[in-house]
């Protein structure tokens, strides 16, 4: 099992298949756009444009942590366009963590713990960068920027 084998709905309502980004490294975030750290869509589009022939960013609204992700699926469309003109692939709204967490979830936090064993996401822009093959490579804090992972990514292709 690799996160190609999962499949969710994009922002317009669309079923999905990871297994469309095959071959790609994927760097997949939950998000928010009324949190502090929403700045770093900035930094996650910096990526999309710099390594966009081997990389995409995915983005998952997520409204658990102090509800800082109220909108509908139209109006967080609208708020990555208009304010970080975001092109990476944003999905529906998910949970990411508990019993309703999506599934792909689920498989990313086994795979690959946060600090002390933890599965659970502890807040917004909790970033997963997953290799060519599916396989989870690494997990990041939502304190850490996206500038911060270049050297990963870099190192990954």
């Amino acid at each position: 099992m690799n996160v190609h084998d999962f499949s969710a709905r994009d922002i317009k309502g669309e079923e999905r298949k990871l297994s469309d980004f095959a071959g790609k490294l994927l760097l997949i975030v939950n998000t928010a756009s009324k949190c502090g750290l929403t700045p770093q869509y900035e930094g996650l589009e910096k990526l999309q444009q710099r390594f966009g022939n081997d990389l995409v960013v995915l983005g998952f609204p997520c409204n658990q942590f102090g509800g800082q992700e109220p909108g509908t699926e139209a109006e967080i469309a609208t708020f990555c366009d208009l304010n970080y003109q975001v092109s990476f692939p944003m999905f529906s709204k998910v949970d990411v963590n508990g019993a309703d967490a999506h599934p792909l979830y689920k498989y990313l936090t086994h795979e690959v713990p946060g600090i002390l064993g933890t599965e659970a996401i502890k807040w917004n822009f909790t970033k997963f960068l997953v290799g060519r093959d599916g396989a989870p490579l690494a997990r990041y804090a939502p304190m850490t920027k996206p500038e911060e992972i270049e050297k990963d990514i870099e190192k990954a292709l």
